[in-house]
């Protein structure tokens, strides 16, 4: 059982790891790579670093955590969950299961929703970001997840015992490997199209490129690795125009459950990153000792 475990391992997520950590709760960062900052070539805007590569900042970040007795852990995230009777948060990678009594998403900014046409009229009415939210709703259909990496394997996971049948669409990247019975497309996405419906448009299906249609009833969305936003969908935080939502403190709407970087919107500077991870940490540290 972990005290504190921090998703993302950029400015905001050890930010909160150096307060959480000195006040001797045990804390976990859980982290793929360096996020945004691994692009950036040069940093000379931020306090006390005299310019140096964002990918140089996040590995002495890392490493001022460990320093302080953070336990950092180099594996991708792919489901978060909360037992509501207990307020335990379950923290899903690729390989493991971790349980802790609080969880901070420091993933950084949302993701950019893939360019094909049709995504974003039909969220909500076919497409979703969260197999196991909306799977439920799509029992015995035909339907497909956008992805070819870890996260789009965890969400057809999900699916394959409720639905009638899955298809993974690649949209020309190649896959890893998928479970047998799972149809793989490779095919180039040229739109989704939809029917009319007592309610509107709904997903009827998907066009390719080449001129192939496929008709799918549902298309869940797992493009790369699940961001903040994602996360936060699953474990029902409330989100707002591509943000998740947090009070003054970086508490989001779901019990155990802060939020702090460029998931939360607003100025996405590595300065307000670190605010936020000091607002979040010594709160986190008075959630303890109350």
């Amino acid at each position: 059982m972990i005290d504190v475990c921090i998703i993302g391992g950029g400015p905001a997520g050890v930010s909160v790891a150096l307060y959480t950590s000195r006040a001797s709760l045990k804390t976990t960062i859980i982290c793929k790579n360096y996020g945004a900052l691994e692009k950036a070539e040069c940093v000379d805007n931020f306090y006390g670093y005299m310019g140096g590569s964002g990918k140089s900042l996040v590995e002495r970040g890392l490493e001022q955590a460990r320093k302080m007795g953070t336990e950092v852990i180099q594996e991708e995230v792919v489901g978060i969950s909360l037992d509501g009777e207990k307020n335990i948060i379950t923290v899903e990678t690729i390989t493991h299961t971790y349980k802790t009594h609080v969880a901070i998403l420091a993933t950084g900014a949302n993701r950019a929703i893939p360019q094909i046409k049709g995504i974003e009229t039909l969220e909500g009415h076919g497409v979703s970001y969260c197999a196991i939210c909306d799977g439920y709703f799509y029992r015995d259909k035909d339907v497909a997840v956008l992805g070819s990496g870890s996260y789009a394997l965890h969400e057809v996971e999900d699916l394959l015992p409720l639905v009638n049948s899955v298809t993974v669409l690649t949209n020309g990247t190649k896959p890893i490997d998928f479970p047998e019975g799972v149809n793989i497309r490779l095919d180039k996405i040229s739109e989704l199209t939809s029917t009319k419906t007592m309610l509107g448009e709904a997903l009827s299906g998907v066009r390719f490129e080449n001129g192939d249609e496929l008709s799918i009833s549902g298309l869940f969305i797992a493009m790369g690795i699940a961001g903040g936003t994602e996360l936060a969908r699953k474990i029902g935080a409330v989100i707002k125009d591509g943000s998740v939502q947090v009070d003054s403190n970086m508490r989001t709407s779901v019990p155990n459950l802060w939020a702090v970087g460029d998931c939360v919107g607003g100025l996405k500077q590595i300065a307000k990153a670190v605010s936020d991870g000091a607002i979040a940490g010594t709160d986190i540290v008075k959630f303890f000792r109350q």
